[in-house]
């Protein structure tokens, strides 16, 4: 049987435009006049030869997928993972065919529905009602097909008081159960899923996971993108990892986590360069890279820190205070009570090795604090960094997380006994 997927060499590039910074307080007014000329006869010429319009003095070429290569039979369950940034969903916009590629091909043998962002395929403007035979209508179902998975899909997105109403007062929520439910009942031979449905409450996931896994089953072929590693290994028999645009690892769902797991924690997480102005503090926190190492649940996080010290001022030291992405306050990271950092002109590097405690997936950013006295600061810098956990700190588990359970999960021992039936209480 051939596959109902073939990728075949697949690229996709973009321009970025850059805008010049003026080496010099002073321009002359023919410069800016030359400049402006000379971007506007740029983005002509390309509007002429149907390019990509892109503002700024100069452009990048940016490879957002490389040669993506593989093949996924009917009835496969593919989870596609890899960090923000991986080529994810550019290549799942090429699939539903709402970018095309730069290089390469890919072969699809059935129709495809797609819930890439909220509101997909939806017009705000009109109801519930009429948006599903739109939707439908978009995938090549007639009237009668509709109309007889119509009150499933209803039942399925449970907004039966609101499916008169347009969709645009729907709240995000009930966008995506809507959104979810027509592309899932409509019986499209291949579902491609991206994260989206974070945004539902954990008791819409867990049903959207038990629908795909339906659709699976039922010969269907689905694609399945998400930064839940439990939801992806509950669903998916096989992964996808995504690295830079190139394909790095494809197997079993295991492995791929695994090799996501591992090379995801090795590299820079994030790097942070101050651009506002001088302030009249003595000291300014300038850059910041950081990185993980280490497997759950025993993460730490590396932070090199570079400080610019314009004047002699008192000894002083470090904090940082870890967020989680719903602003959540987790921890505060302090190295030492006593100032350790001398307060001499010139750069100080400082190096802060954080063992964070066991995390539950998800995106965290780290706030840096710098000062003599916890009541006297010379600098503060908020969202400087961001790390992301992928799996969770307790081994096998399946389902996912809950951030309204707090972020952190303590380690925790259990004895057991068990008495006869006639044993009782004791009051």
């Amino acid at each position: 049987m051939p596959p109902i997927i073939s990728i075949e060499n697949l690229g996709k590039s973009y321009l970025i435009g850059h805008q010049s910074k003026p080496a010099e307080s002073y321009t002359a007014l023919r410069d800016v006049i030359g400049e402006k000329a000379k971007s506007f006869g740029r983005k002509a010429l390309n509007l002429a030869r149907g390019r990509q319009i892109v503002s700024g003095d100069h452009t990048e070429e940016f490879w957002a997928l490389r040669d993506v290569s593989f093949d996924i039979d009917p009835g496969d369950v593919i989870g596609i993972i890899g960090s923000n940034g991986a080529g994810k969903s550019t290549l799942l916009k090429i699939l539903s065919r709402i970018t095309e590629p730069t290089r390469g091909r890919i072969c699809l043998n059935g129709r495809v529905a797609s819930l890439l962002e909220v509101g997909t395929g939806f017009h705000p403007e009109l109801s519930g009602r009429e948006n599903i035979f739109l939707n439908g209508a978009v995938l090549g179902m007639n009237r009668r097909e509709i109309l007889k998975k119509f009150d499933e899909i209803v039942a399925f997105a449970e907004v039966e008081k609101f499916l008169d109403t347009p969709v645009k007062r729907y709240s995000s929520g009930m966008y995506v159960r809507l959104a979810f439910a027509v592309a899932a009942h409509l019986e499209p031979e291949i579902l491609v899923v991206d994260e989206v449905l974070a945004v539902g409450d954990i008791n819409f996931q867990k049903k959207c996971l038990g629908k795909m896994s339906d659709v699976s089953k039922g010969g269907r072929t689905v694609l399945f993108v998400s930064h839940n590693m439990a939801a992806v290994r509950s669903l998916c028999p096989r992964g996808v990892v995504l690295e830079k645009g190139h394909v790095a690892f494809e197997g079993p769902v295991i492995e791929a986590i695994e090799h996501y797991s591992n090379h995801s924690v090795a590299e820079v997480c994030s790097k942070w360069t101050r651009n506002d102005s001088p302030t009249q503090s003595p000291i300014r926190i300038h850059q910041i890279e950081s990185r993980l190492s280490g497997k759950q649940p025993c993460i730490k996080l590396h932070c090199d820190i570079a400080i610019e010290c314009s004047q002699s001022c008192s000894r002083y030291f470090m904090a940082a205070d870890i967020f989680h992405q719903s602003h959540s306050p987790i921890a505060q990271a302090l190295p030492e009570t006593e100032c350790f950092i001398e307060g001499t002109p010139g750069i100080h590097d400082v190096h802060l090795e954080i063992d964070l405690p066991p995390l539950i997936p998800g995106v965290y950013s780290v706030d840096f604090w710098a000062g003599p006295h916890y009541k006297t600061g010379y600098d503060y810098v908020k969202k400087t960094i961001s790390f992301e956990i992928t799996e969770s700190p307790i081994v096998g588990r399946s389902h996912p997380h809950k951030p309204e359970h707090g972020c952190i999960v303590s380690p925790c021992r259990y004895h057991y006994k068990s008495f006869p039936v006639e044993a009782k209480i004791a009051v």
